[in-house]
Protein backbone atom coordinates (compact mmCIF):
# COMPACT_ATOMS: atom_id res chain seq x y z
CA UNK A 1 0.00 0.00 0.00
CA UNK A 2 1.16 3.39 -0.49
CA UNK A 3 1.92 5.75 1.85
CA UNK A 4 0.20 8.58 1.43
CA UNK A 5 -3.29 7.18 0.63
CA UNK A 6 -6.30 10.02 -0.38
CA UNK A 7 -9.86 8.98 -0.78
CA UNK A 8 -12.62 11.25 -0.98
CA UNK A 9 -16.79 10.94 -0.75
CA UNK A 10 -18.38 12.90 -3.09
CA UNK A 11 -22.38 13.27 -2.76
CA UNK A 12 -24.26 15.64 -4.96
CA UNK A 13 -25.97 18.25 -2.88
CA UNK A 14 -29.60 16.83 -4.33
CA UNK A 15 -31.71 16.44 -1.22
CA UNK A 16 -30.72 14.44 2.20
CA UNK A 17 -27.78 11.68 2.72
CA UNK A 18 -28.97 8.24 2.11
CA UNK A 19 -27.50 6.22 4.25
CA UNK A 20 -26.11 4.02 1.54
CA UNK A 21 -23.95 7.40 0.85
CA UNK A 22 -23.13 7.27 4.58
CA UNK A 23 -21.78 4.25 4.07
CA UNK A 24 -19.80 4.77 1.46
CA UNK A 25 -18.15 7.67 3.24
CA UNK A 26 -18.17 5.01 6.48
CA UNK A 27 -15.89 3.07 4.28
CA UNK A 28 -13.13 5.73 2.36
CA UNK A 29 -12.90 7.48 6.03
CA UNK A 30 -12.24 3.47 7.82
CA UNK A 31 -9.47 3.15 4.63
CA UNK A 32 -8.22 6.26 5.01
CA UNK A 33 -7.24 6.13 8.44
CA UNK A 34 -6.26 2.67 8.53
CA UNK A 35 -3.66 3.27 6.17
CA UNK A 36 -2.77 6.72 7.98
CA UNK A 37 -4.16 8.82 4.76
CA UNK A 38 -6.60 11.27 4.12
CA UNK A 39 -10.53 11.22 4.02
CA UNK A 40 -11.54 14.44 1.36
CA UNK A 41 -15.52 16.10 0.83
CA UNK A 42 -16.21 16.71 -2.58
CA UNK A 43 -19.32 18.76 -3.57
CA UNK A 44 -20.46 17.72 -6.62
CA UNK A 45 -22.86 20.12 -7.67
CA UNK A 46 -22.62 20.69 -11.40
CA UNK A 47 -26.13 19.53 -11.88
CA UNK A 48 -27.99 23.05 -10.76
CA UNK A 49 -31.16 22.15 -12.27
CA UNK A 50 -31.00 19.28 -8.90
CA UNK A 51 -29.41 21.33 -6.47
CA UNK A 52 -31.39 21.67 -3.04
CA UNK A 53 -29.65 24.97 -0.96
CA UNK A 54 -29.67 22.91 2.67
CA UNK A 55 -28.16 19.70 1.20
CA UNK A 56 -24.52 20.68 1.63
CA UNK A 57 -24.54 21.66 4.96
CA UNK A 58 -26.94 17.96 5.81
CA UNK A 59 -24.32 16.36 4.26
CA UNK A 60 -21.33 18.18 6.87
CA UNK A 61 -23.69 17.79 9.85
CA UNK A 62 -24.41 14.19 9.53
CA UNK A 63 -20.48 13.01 8.75
CA UNK A 64 -20.28 15.38 11.98
CA UNK A 65 -22.55 13.04 13.94
CA UNK A 66 -21.27 9.96 12.70
CA UNK A 67 -18.26 11.05 13.88
CA UNK A 68 -16.44 10.16 10.62
CA UNK A 69 -15.21 14.23 9.93
CA UNK A 70 -13.36 15.11 6.64
CA UNK A 71 -9.90 16.22 6.51
CA UNK A 72 -10.22 18.32 3.83
CA UNK A 73 -13.71 19.79 2.34
CA UNK A 74 -15.26 23.08 1.90
CA UNK A 75 -13.80 25.64 4.64
CA UNK A 76 -11.83 23.01 6.26
CA UNK A 77 -8.00 22.96 5.08
CA UNK A 78 -8.63 23.84 1.57
CA UNK A 79 -5.26 22.34 0.33
CA UNK A 80 -6.81 21.51 -2.99
CA UNK A 81 -10.05 24.06 -2.97
CA UNK A 82 -12.34 24.64 -3.44
CA UNK A 83 -14.09 21.15 -2.74
CA UNK A 84 -17.26 22.52 -4.60
CA UNK A 85 -16.90 22.12 -8.07
CA UNK A 86 -19.50 24.72 -8.98
CA UNK A 87 -16.42 27.08 -7.99
CA UNK A 88 -14.11 24.63 -10.24
CA UNK A 89 -15.85 25.38 -13.17
CA UNK A 90 -12.85 27.50 -14.75
CA UNK A 91 -11.02 24.35 -14.51
CA UNK A 92 -12.97 22.15 -16.61
CA UNK A 93 -13.16 23.61 -20.04
CA UNK A 94 -8.90 23.42 -20.18
CA UNK A 95 -9.49 19.55 -19.72
CA UNK A 96 -11.78 19.45 -22.57
CA UNK A 97 -9.68 21.24 -24.77
CA UNK A 98 -6.72 18.82 -24.20
CA UNK A 99 -8.73 16.07 -25.25
CA UNK A 100 -9.79 17.77 -28.27
CA UNK A 101 -6.24 18.26 -28.96
CA UNK A 102 -5.36 14.61 -28.79
CA UNK A 103 -8.52 13.18 -30.65
CA UNK A 104 -10.02 12.17 -27.87
CA UNK A 105 -13.11 14.31 -27.65
CA UNK A 106 -15.32 16.05 -30.28
CA UNK A 107 -17.48 18.88 -30.65
CA UNK A 108 -21.45 17.34 -31.15
CA UNK A 109 -24.36 19.76 -32.32
CA UNK A 110 -26.69 17.45 -32.48
CA UNK A 111 -30.12 18.77 -31.44
CA UNK A 112 -32.28 17.18 -28.75
CA UNK A 113 -34.94 16.65 -31.59
CA UNK A 114 -32.66 15.53 -33.91
CA UNK A 115 -31.17 12.88 -30.97
CA UNK A 116 -34.97 11.67 -30.56
CA UNK A 117 -35.81 11.24 -33.82
CA UNK A 118 -32.99 8.84 -33.83
CA UNK A 119 -34.14 7.29 -30.88
CA UNK A 120 -37.13 7.21 -32.18
CA UNK A 121 -36.18 5.77 -35.64
CA UNK A 122 -34.05 3.21 -33.88
CA UNK A 123 -36.96 1.97 -31.77
CA UNK A 124 -39.05 1.15 -35.20
CA UNK A 125 -36.64 -1.31 -36.31
CA UNK A 126 -36.07 -2.74 -32.83
CA UNK A 127 -32.78 -1.72 -32.05
CA UNK A 128 -31.42 1.05 -29.41
CA UNK A 129 -29.74 3.60 -30.23
CA UNK A 130 -25.83 4.44 -29.52
CA UNK A 131 -23.98 7.37 -29.93
CA UNK A 132 -20.37 5.94 -30.76
CA UNK A 133 -18.07 4.53 -33.19
CA UNK A 134 -20.85 2.66 -35.31
CA UNK A 135 -22.65 5.95 -36.51
CA UNK A 136 -20.48 9.27 -35.36
CA UNK A 137 -18.44 9.54 -38.84
CA UNK A 138 -21.40 8.50 -41.09
CA UNK A 139 -23.07 11.74 -41.78
CA UNK A 140 -26.22 11.42 -40.13
CA UNK A 141 -25.20 12.92 -36.87
CA UNK A 142 -23.81 16.34 -36.83
CA UNK A 143 -20.38 16.49 -34.94
CA UNK A 144 -16.59 18.04 -35.53
CA UNK A 145 -16.12 14.62 -36.96
CA UNK A 146 -17.66 15.15 -39.91
CA UNK A 147 -17.80 18.87 -40.06
CA UNK A 148 -15.41 20.88 -41.36
CA UNK A 149 -13.04 22.68 -39.29
CA UNK A 150 -14.10 26.42 -39.91
CA UNK A 151 -17.97 24.68 -39.85
CA UNK A 152 -17.58 23.68 -36.35
CA UNK A 153 -15.83 27.26 -35.90
CA UNK A 154 -18.56 28.83 -37.46
CA UNK A 155 -21.34 27.61 -35.45
CA UNK A 156 -19.94 28.19 -32.17
CA UNK A 157 -19.18 31.55 -32.66
CA UNK A 158 -22.65 31.80 -34.02
CA UNK A 159 -24.15 30.86 -30.89
CA UNK A 160 -24.93 27.06 -31.29
CA UNK A 161 -25.78 24.84 -28.75
CA UNK A 162 -22.90 22.08 -28.45
CA UNK A 163 -21.91 19.41 -26.23
CA UNK A 164 -18.13 17.72 -26.05
CA UNK A 165 -18.02 13.89 -26.65
CA UNK A 166 -15.72 11.28 -25.51
CA UNK A 167 -15.01 9.78 -28.77
CA UNK A 168 -14.96 5.73 -27.21
CA UNK A 169 -11.70 3.45 -29.20
CA UNK A 170 -13.40 0.67 -31.70
CA UNK A 171 -12.57 -2.84 -31.44
CA UNK A 172 -10.70 -2.87 -28.27
CA UNK A 173 -10.90 -4.92 -24.64
CA UNK A 174 -10.55 -3.09 -21.89
CA UNK A 175 -9.00 -4.95 -18.80
CA UNK A 176 -10.23 -2.82 -15.81
CA UNK A 177 -9.08 -4.16 -11.84
CA UNK A 178 -11.65 -3.84 -8.76
CA UNK A 179 -9.85 -3.91 -5.48
CA UNK A 180 -13.48 -6.26 -4.73
CA UNK A 181 -14.59 -7.44 -8.35
CA UNK A 182 -11.14 -8.66 -9.64
CA UNK A 183 -10.70 -8.57 -13.08
CA UNK A 184 -13.56 -6.59 -15.48
CA UNK A 185 -13.18 -7.13 -19.27
CA UNK A 186 -14.93 -4.48 -21.46
CA UNK A 187 -15.45 -4.95 -24.93
CA UNK A 188 -15.46 -1.08 -26.36
CA UNK A 189 -17.58 -1.10 -28.94
CA UNK A 190 -20.29 -1.21 -26.42
CA UNK A 191 -19.72 1.96 -24.94
CA UNK A 192 -21.43 5.04 -26.02
CA UNK A 193 -20.17 8.51 -26.56
CA UNK A 194 -20.62 10.39 -23.24
CA UNK A 195 -20.81 14.14 -22.79
CA UNK A 196 -18.18 15.58 -20.72
CA UNK A 197 -18.96 19.31 -21.25
CA UNK A 198 -22.17 21.45 -22.58
CA UNK A 199 -21.99 25.19 -23.69
CA UNK A 200 -23.10 26.48 -20.47
CA UNK A 201 -19.75 25.84 -19.43
CA UNK A 202 -20.48 23.21 -16.86
CA UNK A 203 -18.53 19.87 -17.45
CA UNK A 204 -20.84 16.67 -17.01
CA UNK A 205 -19.76 14.75 -13.65
CA UNK A 206 -17.84 12.16 -15.58
CA UNK A 207 -15.09 14.76 -16.36
CA UNK A 208 -15.56 16.64 -13.78
CA UNK A 209 -14.88 13.85 -11.59
CA UNK A 210 -11.88 12.80 -13.16
CA UNK A 211 -10.08 15.88 -13.06
CA UNK A 212 -10.83 16.47 -9.69
CA UNK A 213 -9.53 13.28 -8.72
CA UNK A 214 -6.13 13.98 -10.28
CA UNK A 215 -5.69 17.05 -9.41
CA UNK A 216 -6.62 16.27 -5.68
CA UNK A 217 -4.27 13.52 -6.25
CA UNK A 218 -6.63 11.05 -5.07
CA UNK A 219 -5.12 7.41 -4.30
CA UNK A 220 -8.19 5.28 -4.29
CA UNK A 221 -11.83 5.77 -5.44
CA UNK A 222 -14.52 3.59 -3.48
CA UNK A 223 -17.64 4.08 -4.43
CA UNK A 224 -21.19 2.91 -4.75
CA UNK A 225 -21.91 0.24 -7.33
CA UNK A 226 -24.28 2.02 -9.41
CA UNK A 227 -21.16 3.57 -10.78
CA UNK A 228 -19.57 0.44 -11.79
CA UNK A 229 -20.90 1.15 -15.63
CA UNK A 230 -19.20 4.54 -15.65
CA UNK A 231 -15.63 2.60 -14.86
CA UNK A 232 -15.12 1.99 -18.56
CA UNK A 233 -15.52 5.40 -19.34
CA UNK A 234 -13.74 7.04 -16.49
CA UNK A 235 -10.38 4.47 -17.23
CA UNK A 236 -10.16 5.53 -20.69
CA UNK A 237 -9.86 8.99 -19.41
CA UNK A 238 -6.90 8.49 -17.77
CA UNK A 239 -5.76 7.17 -20.55
CA UNK A 240 -6.48 9.84 -22.77
CA UNK A 241 -4.63 12.22 -20.41
CA UNK A 242 -1.62 10.43 -19.78
CA UNK A 243 -2.56 10.49 -15.79
CA UNK A 244 -2.11 7.50 -13.62
CA UNK A 245 -5.35 6.04 -12.44
CA UNK A 246 -6.60 5.80 -9.05
CA UNK A 247 -7.62 2.03 -7.71
CA UNK A 248 -11.17 1.67 -7.83
CA UNK A 249 -13.51 -0.15 -5.41
CA UNK A 250 -17.40 -0.46 -6.22
CA UNK A 251 -19.37 -1.28 -3.14
CA UNK A 252 -22.22 -3.28 -3.09
CA UNK A 253 -25.74 -1.82 -2.81
CA UNK A 254 -27.83 -2.03 0.41
CA UNK A 255 -30.91 -3.94 -0.09
CA UNK A 256 -34.33 -3.47 0.60
CA UNK A 257 -35.09 -5.93 4.00
CA UNK A 258 -36.72 -8.15 1.24
CA UNK A 259 -34.00 -8.99 -0.55
CA UNK A 260 -34.69 -7.08 -3.86
CA UNK A 261 -34.07 -4.00 -5.24
CA UNK A 262 -32.54 -1.03 -3.98
CA UNK A 263 -32.88 0.12 -0.03
CA UNK A 264 -35.54 3.33 -0.65
CA UNK A 265 -37.08 5.97 1.40
CA UNK A 266 -40.18 4.18 0.49
CA UNK A 267 -39.19 1.15 2.40
CA UNK A 268 -38.57 3.11 5.41
CA UNK A 269 -41.80 4.33 5.37
CA UNK A 270 -43.64 1.96 4.53
CA UNK A 271 -41.68 -0.36 7.42
CA UNK A 272 -41.54 2.06 9.92
CA UNK A 273 -37.63 3.23 9.99
CA UNK A 274 -35.73 5.56 8.81
CA UNK A 275 -33.42 5.95 5.78
CA UNK A 276 -31.57 8.70 6.47
CA UNK A 277 -29.26 9.74 9.12
CA UNK A 278 -30.60 12.77 10.61
CA UNK A 279 -34.02 14.40 10.05
CA UNK A 280 -35.05 16.52 7.21
CA UNK A 281 -36.93 18.69 6.50
CA UNK A 282 -37.85 19.29 2.45
CA UNK A 283 -37.50 23.47 1.48
CA UNK A 284 -40.41 23.28 -1.43
CA UNK A 285 -42.91 20.53 0.07
CA UNK A 286 -42.33 21.14 3.63
CA UNK A 287 -42.33 17.21 4.46
CA UNK A 288 -40.05 15.75 7.10
CA UNK A 289 -38.40 12.95 6.92
CA UNK A 290 -37.01 10.83 9.81
CA UNK A 291 -33.15 10.42 11.26
CA UNK A 292 -31.75 7.59 12.77
CA UNK A 293 -30.54 10.50 15.48
CA UNK A 294 -34.31 12.12 16.10
CA UNK A 295 -35.52 8.97 16.46
CA UNK A 296 -32.95 7.69 19.31
CA UNK A 297 -30.12 5.81 18.13
CA UNK A 298 -26.34 6.12 18.80
CA UNK A 299 -24.49 7.47 16.41
CA UNK A 300 -21.97 4.87 17.38
CA UNK A 301 -24.46 2.15 17.12
CA UNK A 302 -25.56 3.27 13.66
CA UNK A 303 -21.97 3.31 12.41
CA UNK A 304 -21.53 -0.56 13.60
CA UNK A 305 -24.73 -1.55 12.01
CA UNK A 306 -23.58 0.09 8.78
CA UNK A 307 -20.00 -1.38 8.38
CA UNK A 308 -21.86 -4.94 8.42
CA UNK A 309 -23.69 -3.94 4.99
CA UNK A 310 -21.45 -5.25 3.32
CA UNK A 311 -18.31 -5.87 5.01
CA UNK A 312 -17.54 -8.69 7.88
CA UNK A 313 -14.01 -8.91 9.91
CA UNK A 314 -13.85 -13.19 9.15
CA UNK A 315 -14.55 -14.00 12.89
CA UNK A 316 -17.59 -13.80 15.02
CA UNK A 317 -16.88 -10.74 16.68
CA UNK A 318 -19.98 -7.87 15.78
CA UNK A 319 -19.80 -4.92 18.54
CA UNK A 320 -16.78 -2.62 17.24
CA UNK A 321 -15.43 0.72 18.23
CA UNK A 322 -15.01 3.21 15.65
CA UNK A 323 -11.13 2.65 16.49
CA UNK A 324 -11.15 -1.36 16.15
CA UNK A 325 -13.10 -0.82 12.95
CA UNK A 326 -10.35 1.25 11.33
CA UNK A 327 -8.13 -1.24 12.59
CA UNK A 328 -10.11 -4.52 10.95
CA UNK A 329 -11.13 -2.74 8.02
CA UNK A 330 -9.91 -4.47 4.72
CA UNK A 331 -11.57 -3.89 1.24
CA UNK A 332 -10.72 -7.17 0.51
CA UNK A 333 -13.67 -8.95 3.25
CA UNK A 334 -16.27 -6.45 1.30
CA UNK A 335 -19.30 -8.48 -0.13
CA UNK A 336 -19.37 -8.23 -4.05
CA UNK A 337 -23.18 -8.82 -3.68
CA UNK A 338 -25.68 -6.77 -1.66
CA UNK A 339 -26.67 -6.43 1.53
CA UNK A 340 -30.06 -7.04 2.88
CA UNK A 341 -30.84 -4.48 5.44
CA UNK A 342 -32.66 -5.39 8.39
CA UNK A 343 -34.08 -3.05 11.19
CA UNK A 344 -34.73 -5.36 13.91
CA UNK A 345 -30.93 -5.82 13.48
CA UNK A 346 -30.41 -2.03 13.43
CA UNK A 347 -32.41 -2.23 17.07
CA UNK A 348 -29.97 -5.04 18.13
CA UNK A 349 -26.90 -3.09 17.94
CA UNK A 350 -28.65 -0.41 19.63
CA UNK A 351 -30.05 -2.10 22.42
CA UNK A 352 -25.91 -3.71 22.59
CA UNK A 353 -24.37 0.32 22.50
CA UNK A 354 -26.78 0.83 25.17
CA UNK A 355 -25.66 -1.41 27.55
CA UNK A 356 -22.04 0.18 26.83
CA UNK A 357 -22.61 3.50 27.58
CA UNK A 358 -22.15 4.52 31.40
CA UNK A 359 -24.72 5.48 33.77
CA UNK A 360 -23.67 9.06 33.91
CA UNK A 361 -23.99 9.41 30.31
CA UNK A 362 -27.53 7.99 30.56
CA UNK A 363 -28.65 10.10 33.11
CA UNK A 364 -28.02 13.12 31.25
CA UNK A 365 -29.63 12.11 28.27
CA UNK A 366 -33.18 10.89 30.82
CA UNK A 367 -32.89 14.23 32.83
CA UNK A 368 -34.02 16.57 30.13
CA UNK A 369 -36.67 13.72 29.30
CA UNK A 370 -38.11 13.98 33.54
CA UNK A 371 -38.05 17.76 33.04
CA UNK A 372 -40.60 17.65 29.64
CA UNK A 373 -42.85 15.85 32.08
CA UNK A 374 -42.55 18.56 34.68
CA UNK A 375 -40.59 15.54 37.15
CA UNK A 376 -37.53 17.11 39.39
CA UNK A 377 -35.74 14.71 41.33
CA UNK A 378 -32.12 14.66 42.30
CA UNK A 379 -29.62 13.22 40.02
CA UNK A 380 -27.78 10.55 42.19
CA UNK A 381 -31.60 9.06 42.11
CA UNK A 382 -32.19 9.04 38.58
CA UNK A 383 -29.28 7.51 37.71
CA UNK A 384 -29.82 4.86 40.31
CA UNK A 385 -32.96 3.98 38.13
CA UNK A 386 -31.05 3.99 34.88
CA UNK A 387 -29.12 1.58 36.27
CA UNK A 388 -31.97 -0.77 37.10
CA UNK A 389 -33.80 -0.75 34.01
CA UNK A 390 -31.81 0.32 31.06
CA UNK A 391 -30.69 -3.38 30.10
CA UNK A 392 -34.47 -3.25 29.20
CA UNK A 393 -34.02 -0.26 26.79
CA UNK A 394 -33.40 0.46 23.22
CA UNK A 395 -33.68 3.87 23.14
CA UNK A 396 -33.54 6.79 26.43
CA UNK A 397 -36.93 7.32 25.06
CA UNK A 398 -37.54 4.06 26.56
CA UNK A 399 -36.83 5.02 29.82
CA UNK A 400 -40.06 6.63 31.81
CA UNK A 401 -41.81 3.90 29.88
CA UNK A 402 -39.94 1.60 32.26
CA UNK A 403 -39.16 3.29 35.05
CA UNK A 404 -42.23 5.59 35.62
CA UNK A 405 -43.13 3.96 38.45
CA UNK A 406 -40.17 5.43 40.32
CA UNK A 407 -41.40 8.95 40.33
CA UNK A 408 -45.36 8.19 40.16
CA UNK A 409 -47.47 6.64 42.22
CA UNK A 410 -49.51 4.33 40.24
CA UNK A 411 -53.49 5.55 39.96
CA UNK A 412 -54.27 2.43 37.54
CA UNK A 413 -53.74 -1.18 37.34
CA UNK A 414 -53.39 -3.53 35.03
CA UNK A 415 -57.12 -5.15 34.79
CA UNK A 416 -55.39 -8.76 33.82
CA UNK A 417 -53.05 -8.88 36.32
CA UNK A 418 -55.13 -7.91 39.33
CA UNK A 419 -58.11 -10.49 37.92
CA UNK A 420 -55.26 -13.03 38.38
CA UNK A 421 -53.26 -12.24 41.30
CA UNK A 422 -55.51 -9.85 43.71
CA UNK A 423 -58.06 -12.51 45.43
CA UNK A 424 -60.50 -12.24 48.43
CA UNK A 425 -58.23 -12.33 51.04
CA UNK A 426 -55.63 -10.19 49.26
CA UNK A 427 -56.61 -6.84 50.82
CA UNK A 428 -56.20 -8.22 54.52
CA UNK A 429 -52.23 -9.66 53.43
CA UNK A 430 -51.51 -6.21 52.34
CA UNK A 431 -52.73 -4.36 55.21
CA UNK A 432 -50.99 -6.61 57.69
CA UNK A 433 -47.39 -6.65 55.40
CA UNK A 434 -48.02 -2.44 55.98
CA UNK A 435 -47.37 -3.24 59.60
CA UNK A 436 -44.41 -5.48 59.16
CA UNK A 437 -43.03 -2.79 56.42
CA UNK A 438 -43.33 -0.20 59.09
CA UNK A 439 -41.04 -1.69 61.69
CA UNK A 440 -38.09 -1.97 59.48
CA UNK A 441 -35.58 0.30 60.47
CA UNK A 442 -32.59 -0.74 57.67
CA UNK A 443 -34.86 -0.52 54.61
CA UNK A 444 -31.88 -1.63 52.34
CA UNK A 445 -32.85 -3.84 49.27
CA UNK A 446 -31.05 -7.26 50.99
CA UNK A 447 -33.35 -6.17 54.31
CA UNK A 448 -36.28 -5.73 53.75
CA UNK A 449 -35.88 -8.87 51.08
CA UNK A 450 -34.99 -11.29 53.71
CA UNK A 451 -37.44 -9.82 56.86
CA UNK A 452 -40.77 -9.74 54.27
CA UNK A 453 -39.59 -13.63 53.16
CA UNK A 454 -39.04 -15.10 56.75
CA UNK A 455 -42.90 -13.03 57.74
CA UNK A 456 -44.79 -14.69 54.52
CA UNK A 457 -42.89 -18.07 55.49
CA UNK A 458 -43.97 -17.87 58.58
CA UNK A 459 -47.33 -17.11 57.57
CA UNK A 460 -47.16 -20.40 55.34
CA UNK A 461 -48.27 -19.21 52.57
CA UNK A 462 -47.03 -19.83 48.70
CA UNK A 463 -44.87 -16.66 48.09
CA UNK A 464 -47.09 -15.34 44.70
CA UNK A 465 -50.08 -14.66 47.19
CA UNK A 466 -47.92 -11.59 48.50
CA UNK A 467 -45.48 -10.74 46.22
CA UNK A 468 -47.33 -10.37 43.12
CA UNK A 469 -50.11 -8.17 44.80
CA UNK A 470 -47.11 -6.54 46.35
CA UNK A 471 -45.41 -5.64 42.92
CA UNK A 472 -49.14 -4.15 41.60
CA UNK A 473 -49.14 -1.82 44.47
CA UNK A 474 -46.19 -0.35 43.71
CA UNK A 475 -45.65 -0.51 40.07
CA UNK A 476 -49.29 -0.99 38.53
CA UNK A 477 -48.47 -3.82 37.06
CA UNK A 478 -46.57 -7.43 37.35
CA UNK A 479 -43.13 -5.58 35.57
CA UNK A 480 -39.90 -3.63 36.49
CA UNK A 481 -36.61 -4.57 37.86
CA UNK A 482 -36.05 -6.55 41.40
CA UNK A 483 -39.06 -5.77 43.58
CA UNK A 484 -37.04 -5.32 47.03
CA UNK A 485 -34.63 -2.50 44.87
CA UNK A 486 -37.38 -0.92 44.00
CA UNK A 487 -38.92 -0.79 47.67
CA UNK A 488 -35.61 0.25 49.37
CA UNK A 489 -35.36 3.53 46.58
CA UNK A 490 -38.92 4.81 46.61
CA UNK A 491 -38.84 4.39 50.79
CA UNK A 492 -40.91 3.26 53.46
CA UNK A 493 -43.27 5.96 53.09
CA UNK A 494 -44.04 5.78 49.72
CA UNK A 495 -44.02 2.15 49.85
CA UNK A 496 -46.45 2.38 52.45
CA UNK A 497 -48.67 4.84 50.74
CA UNK A 498 -48.63 2.57 47.65
CA UNK A 499 -49.70 -0.53 49.45
CA UNK A 500 -52.97 1.42 50.79
CA UNK A 501 -53.62 3.18 47.98
CA UNK A 502 -53.75 -0.23 46.34
CA UNK A 503 -56.13 -1.48 49.00
CA UNK A 504 -58.68 1.19 48.70
CA UNK A 505 -58.65 1.37 44.69
CA UNK A 506 -58.73 -2.03 43.66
Amino acid sequence: MESNVRVRFAPSPTGPLHIGGVRTALYNYLFAKKHKGTFILRIEDTDQTRYVANAEQYIIDALHWCNIPFDEGPQKNEKFGPYKQSERKHLYKKYADILLEKGWAYYAFDTAEQLDAHRKGHEIEGKTFIYNWHNREKGRLVNSLVLSDDEVQQRIHSGDKYVIRFKSPQHETLILEDEIRGTIKIDTNTLDDKILFKSDGMPTYHLANIVDDHLMEISHVIRGEEWLPSFPLHSLLYTAFGWKSPKFAHLPLILKPVGKGKLSKRDGDKLGFPVFPLAYTNEITGDVSRGYKEDGYFSDAFINMLAFLGWNPGTEQEIFLLEELVQEFDLKRVSKSGAKFNPDKTKWFQQQYMQTKSDEELTDLFLPILAEKGITSEKSYVKQVVSSIKERAIFVDDFFGLSSFFFVTPTTYDPKNVKKNWKQETPELMQELVVVIASIEDFSSTNTEKIIKEWISGKEIGFGKVMQPLRLSLVGKLAGPHLFDIIAMIGKKETIHRIENAIKNI
